[in-house]
């Protein structure tokens, strides 16, 4: 799939889990549900696991068992910095017009938001036909056409707009979702309001059927190319769905049975520390690798399990910064990846990133053999950076790795843009390490 299909068909982290699952089951990837007993596997099987529908892991056996072989690990992470809905969200305003009440998820850049087409997108959850109450009906919605907007205020009201202007969550970034509350507002009155009964109709479902929803606003604008000769791709999320694909595609460029285990595993809420269930703070992944060799042991696996921790090794993927060309002191003086310089090894003092120089030279060796170039990154001293999921998820799975991504200009911008040639180059290094 390409990366620009990928991303329209992924507005939100439940919808990149779900086209990530359809591409999965298309190359004969078998699902295994948490909650039942772990299948037997051999080598050459092809298995994946959902969590809380936004995180997904998969696996493609080895030859070796995991005790013997350890596994291959390309992990990213699904979610990226917007706006979720808040319950009870619509708010009346004079002449009929109506907003909602948002929230901020993650650390957005929320300028690049406003006077931009956005819409909904998420999942709504109905009541069980069943009638047992912990397990309720999910279903995923995203409504196309864009229905919202952030207005900005005009610079006749705001003269130094141009000079930096601090915006409040609540106040200034609460889109508006019509100006014709007399017109549809009596209908939506009656049942819960005009948000859910829109919920509904793109369902089609009876509004009083929904219980609750978890929406996120995205922009309805698509990928696409841009730059003289087409070699820059611009899109939202590209941080870091980006990552995501190109683990997705090198997973599956090599159908053969690997000598050992390959592994994909995106989690979510990495961009709010990710300490959630699905989140590469949680125990989850560990506890389906432990399970996966205690089936293979035909035991308990506890020894397996720590064996195949030791001789596992991880690529964690989250997009790096490329060196802006209007501000060059932002950076380190010697190392500042370019755009189409080639994927970007990430290092920190402080131990943010997983990266040391064991782990980077594996990721340095499989560039090599698959003929891209590589970068590094550090952040400028003065400048306080970021950190990703590779750390966190050692407290429960302490593996060898490194941590990479791909150069992209705006992180956690509305709209970011990143190499073609980058991200060519990133799919067949992880293709080469997989191997």
């Amino acid at each position: 799939m390409r990366l620009e299909d990928f991303m329209n068909a992924s507005p939100v982290n439940f919808f990149a889990v779900e086209t990530i699952k359809k591409c999965l089951c298309e190359a004969g990837y078998k699902e295994w549900r948490a909650e039942e007993t772990c299948p037997e596997v051999k080598e050459g099987d092809k298995l994946f696991v959902t969590k809380n529908g936004s995180a997904i892991f998969a696996f493609h056996m080895g030859k070796k068992t995991l005790a013997e072989g350890g596994m291959r690990i390309i992990s990213a992470h699904s979610d990226s910095p917007c706006f979720r809905v808040k319950p009870n969200a619509e708010i009346k305003c004079e002449g009929g017009l109506v907003k909602l009440n948002t929230e901020l998820y993650g650390g957005a850049i929320m300028s690049t938001w406003m006077d931009r087409p956005l819409s909904l997108a998420g999942r709504v959850v109905l009541a069980s036909a069943e009638g047992n109450i912990t397990e309720p009906v999910v279903r995923l919605v995203r409504i196309e056409r864009p229905i919202l907007t952030i207005p900005n205020l005009a610079i006749h009201f705001n003269r130094q707009v141009n000079d930096g202007v601090a915006l409040s969550k609540q106040k200034d970034m609460l889109p508006v979702l019509t100006t014709q509350l007399s017109v549809s507002g009596e209908r939506g009155a009656v049942s819960g309001g005009i948000l859910k009964n829109l919920v509904a109709e793109e369902l089609g479902v009876d509004a009083g059927e929904i219980l609750d929803f978890d929406l996120y606003l995205y922009d309805t604008t698509p990928a696409q190319r841009v730059g003289l000769y087409g070699e820059l791709i611009q899109s939202g999320r590209l941080d870091d769905l980006s990552m995501a694909h190109a683990g997705m595609e090198a997973l599956l460029t090599e159908t053969d049975t690997p000598e050992v285990t390959k592994c994909l595993a995106i989690f979510d809420n990495e961009e709010t520390g990710s300490q959630t269930k699905q989140g590469a703070g949680s125990p989850f992944f560990a506890s389906l690798v432990q399970r996966l060799v205690a089936r293979q042991a035909e035991g308990d696996g506890f020894e397996g399990f720590a064996m195949c921790v030791e001789k596992s090794f991880m690529v964690s993927a989250d997009n790096a910064h490329a060196w802006h060309p209007n501000y060059s002191e932002k950076y380190d003086p010697t190392n500042h990846p370019v755009m189409g310089g080639g994927p970007v090894i990430k290092y920190n003092a402080s131990q943010k990133y997983l990266s040391d120089a064991v782990g980077a030279s594996v990721f340095m060796q499989a560039c090599k053999k698959a003929g891209s170039p590589y970068q590094t990154f550090v952040n400028h001293s003065d400048v306080a950076g970021g950190s990703t999921l590779g750390n966190i998820l050692s407290s429960s799975f302490p593996v060898k790795g490194v941590d990479m991504g791909n150069p992209i200009w705006g992180m956690h911008s509305a709209r970011e843009t990143a190499s073609v040639q980058d991200h060519e180059n990133c799919i067949k290094a992880f293709a080469e390490f997989l191997k």
